[in-house]
């Protein structure tokens, strides 16, 4: 009878001790859950912008400036960011380039202008508000129809030019021609020397003529 009652005893013991095992390790699991969570907490606060002792009045720093960090797609991303070297090339292919070949062409057009007889053809190669100092005028000549009564006359002559010796010079959106030219005159088989510059600029996507210089050649003049 006793044997019985001690194994009974023993028993209820072992269930008893059984029951503190699993509260305690019940707890102990929690336990660790509140560890790792506050882990986790410490950690992520490490992150988060520190505004102590900035005052939230100020209009610079203020707590509603700190917007949320979010992924951006490749539309978010502004032109600025993506064409700082776009815009450089687009900004040198915009400035109006031309060649010493191309340079020397413009005269040529303008020589095949006066060869037609039509002054308003040779006019039209100057720009709206031109310089002309002309060879045989003592007018300057600032528009259209200045331009256009001079060579009037001046066509008249059946003139037809050749450069002699000539200087090129080339810059950002303009150009330059100087030097020496000479005339045949078709009327009367003359030939006159003179001094010349142009300028070149581009007016409505097309080179013109924005101060033209024309002098006799002063030596010949002293010499006449």
């Amino acid at each position: 009878m006793i044997g019985i009652n001690f194994i009974s005893n023993l028993s209820s013991q072992q269930s008893q001790h059984s029951a503190i095992y699993a509260k305690f390790c019940k707890s102990a699991m929690k336990f660790a859950t509140t560890v790792v969570s506050l882990s986790f907490l410490y950690r992520a606060s490490a992150f988060v912008p520190n505004t102590r002792g900035i005052s939230t009045t100020s209009p610079a720093l203020t707590i509603s400036n700190f917007t949320p960090i979010r992924s951006r797609s490749s539309t978010d991303i502004s032109s600025t960011e993506l064409g700082l070297f776009r815009r450089g090339a687009k900004k040198a292919e915009a400035i109006d380039t031309i060649t010493s070949k191309e340079v020397r062409a413009l005269f040529e057009l303008w020589n095949s202008a006066l060869a037609t007889g039509d002054s308003r053809i040779v006019a039209n190669r100057y720009v709206k508000n031109p310089v002309l100092l002309p060879t045989v005028s003592d007018q300057p000549r600032t528009d259209y129809a200045s331009v256009k009564d001079y060579f009037d006359s001046f066509l008249l002559k059946k003139p037809q030019g050749k450069i002699l010796d000539g200087n090129i010079h080339i810059g950002d959106g303009w150009a330059s021609d100087s030097g020496i030219y000479e005339f045949t005159m078709g009327a009367t088989g003359d030939k006159v020397k003179a001094r010349y510059t142009y300028n070149y600029i581009k007016e409505g996507g097309v080179w013109k003529i924005q101060h033209h210089h024309s002098s006799v050649m002063p030596e010949e003049v002293a010499l006449g």
